[in-house]
């Protein structure tokens, strides 16, 4: 199985994503919030030889568009279209295949999804191919008929453009640019996972309509918590599985599943969970702290730099040291580190189908 390298979409994701289940494998799913990051994403799967997911929170698209824009709304839509542009022309020529994704948005964020739907309208009338392969609605708050009803509204939109849809069942722990509900260590928080029925709720009606993924809550949770705060259930998954294949007599795993909250994980948990039909891993916390990590350790290391243009003592000009470039590119070295790991717990490494 071979497919172009650049972004894929419609059956070329499908093609995708059934390789990483039948391969035991997922990709890592990274949030971006500028180039820096995009660029160290797409250099850390093609040295990996492994495909990814870029995908933009509704804050990092608005920080993508720069702080200086006034309309918040516009400035997340264009940011996130910006973005889109970016990875379209270069992924091609890092050589490898890229998913490109939106993260987390709640009720009030429907009408950024439904904004990113129209502009692949305009470029799959153009171009033949959505701007963006996927979008998640993440609609966990509600009632499950009022999620899954405005998923399928959604979902109908983009699989007219062979996009695809991932959801929310259950509740991921944590927050992520204003989506997501804090935990409590002393508090029950049974609704951190998902409910098998409603995963098959969710088959049967949306699995008519088009291609989609789940967003099944196990106990996982955004950002990294204090050990033994978090109590990750793999199992659920495979209960999730279970029940529909045998309600449907489906081959096994027909759900696309996906891990929320990678950062922290067990990798015993990690590696477990790659066995009940997960392609996608969100990484996010981590990969923050080693961009930011990596920066922070430049500056110490030069310190002077960062405080004078000229040392005081002996006249060193210190441009070389303060250019931008050189801690960014630090940063971006912190962060393809982590991505390496990430790659390498996903079973990723080696695996790209671009040819």
């Amino acid at each position: 199985m071979a497919l172009k390298p650049g972004v894929v979409s419609g059956e070329d994701y499908t093609q995708l994503v059934n390789a990483c289940k039948d391969g035991g494998y997922a990709l890592a799913a990274v949030n971006c919030v500028g180039t820096d990051s995009v660029n160290a994403v797409m250099e850390a799967a093609a040295r990996n030889n492994s495909d990814v997911i870029i995908q933009f929170s509704n804050g990092g698209a608005q920080f993508y568009a720069g702080q200086g824009m006034a309309d918040g709304f516009q400035a997340k839509v264009l940011g996130a279209v910006s973005a889109a542009h970016h990875v379209h022309l270069l992924a091609e020529y890092y050589g490898i295949c890229v998913v490109l994704h939106t993260d987390h948005a709640n009720r009030k964020l429907v009408p950024w999804v439904d904004a990113l739907i129209d502009h692949s309208e305009s470029y799959y009338a153009e171009k033949g191919r959505p701007l963006y392969s996927s979008h998640m609605l993440d609609l966990s708050e509600e009632a499950i008929d009022d999620n899954l009803n405005e998923c399928a509204r959604v979902l109908r939109r983009m699989a007219a453009l062979d996009m695809s849809l991932e959801i929310e069942l259950g509740i991921t722990g944590g927050e992520e640019d204003g989506v997501g509900h804090e935990i409590d260590a002393d508090a029950d928080n049974s609704h951190l996972y998902t409910q098998p029925e409603d995963v098959l709720k969710a088959y049967e009606l949306l699995s008519p309509i088009g291609h989609f993924s789940v967003a099944a809550s196990f106990g996982n949770v955004h950002g990294v918590y204090k050990p033994g705060n978090v109590q990750l259930r793999p199992e659920i998954l495979l209960n999730s599985q279970a029940l529909v294949t045998e309600r449907h007599n489906t081959a096994k795993n027909p759900l696309n599943l996906v891990f929320h909250g990678g950062s922290g994980s067990e990798k015993a948990k990690i590696a477990e969970a790659l066995t009940y039909g997960v392609f996608k891993m969100n990484i996010d916390t981590d990969t923050q702290f080693a961009f930011s990590e990596a920066v922070g350790k430049y500056v110490m290391d030069n310190a002077k730099a960062f405080t004078h243009q000229i040392d005081p003592e002996d006249g060193t000009p210190y441009k070389k040291q303060y250019d931008p470039r050189k801690w960014l590119r630090a940063g971006e070295q912190g962060f393809i580190t982590r991505l390496d790991e990430a790659i390498a717990d996903l079973g990723s490494a080696g695996k790209s189908l671009a040819k």
